[in-house]
């Protein structure tokens, strides 16, 4: 029970590696605020949790809007009280296309979604991190932008990951006299429903042609990593396992980097 007594919130957690990880928060003994835009999934995770004896709460929220995550972790401090973990984990591919054709609205929601988000989710709960002299938060970032730059018409997606990963690494210098770690995971390819509302749109134009080696995830022969294996390493990240551990790009690919 690494997190007894702890309150964890995690955005995005209606699917994907978001729902996995407030899963395994509540296993090892956390309440968890559980936050999505979509209450359906957000309501189905939470029964999740408690017909396995945990504890959860569900939070409906846009993590780009402020007034939207104002409510959600007031509503968390008022149930659970403020949270000693925060996994900024809500994010979009969006539009993937040559830069010439991403629409500016295009471009702004994916930032908007991925780094406003992000922004608005530690201005929030960092205050109750603070309060309490010590906090851990994980943000999920991608392999995208912070080692691999090969993913055509992907600019905005990057440019937000890349973002994402600067925001860990200057929050690390100034909340860590809190004692406040802050730390990124990158995973490469991972087994969600993320690509689905994925848009592609003249992506052979912008790549640059390559042959990757069959099964181009070394350690898996070419599987794609699954959302548990992410939560796994975010609840290192967060854990007392972890506390001399902080500013850190935790790429979770199984090599798939090393190779684009």
């Amino acid at each position: 029970m690494l997190f007894a007594g702890k309150v964890a919130l995690v955005t995005g957690a209606g699917s994907g590696i978001g729902r996995a990880t407030a899963l395994a928060f509540a296993r090892h003994g956390a309440s968890v605020g559980v936050l999505s835009r979509t209450g359906e999934e957000v309501e189905a995770v939470v029964r999740e949790i408690r017909a396995q004896g945990g504890a959860a709460t569900p939070l409906v929220a846009d993590v780009a809007e402020e007034a939207s995550m104002r409510a959600a972790v007031e509503r968390l401090a008022g149930t659970f009280g403020g949270p000693d973990i925060v996994v900024a984990n809500a994010g979009i591919n969006g539009a993937w296309a040559p830069i010439d054709d991403l629409a500016p609205a295009e471009w702004d929601e994916t930032i908007t979604v991925n780094l406003r988000g992000t922004y608005l989710t530690l201005h929030l709960t960092v205050p109750h991190l603070k309060k309490a002299g010590e906090g851990a938060i994980v943000v999920v970032s991608s392999i995208n932008g912070t080692r691999t730059f090969t993913t055509p018409g992907a600019t905005a997606y990057a440019a937000a990951k890349a973002g994402q990963l600067a925001m860990v690494q200057q929050l690390a210098l100034e909340l860590g006299k809190a004692g406040i770690r802050v730390n990124a995971v990158c995973p490469g390819a991972v087994e969600t429903d993320i690509e689905e509302n994925t848009q592609r749109r003249g992506t052979r134009e912008a790549g640059i042609p390559v042959v990757w080696p069959e099964g181009d995830i070394p350690v898996s022969q070419g599987k794609p990593g699954t959302a548990e294996e992410v939560a796994d390493a975010i609840l290192f990240l967060a854990s007392s396992k972890a506390r001399h551990i902080t500013g850190v790009p935790l790429w979770i690919d199984g090599g798939q980097g090393l190779l684009r």
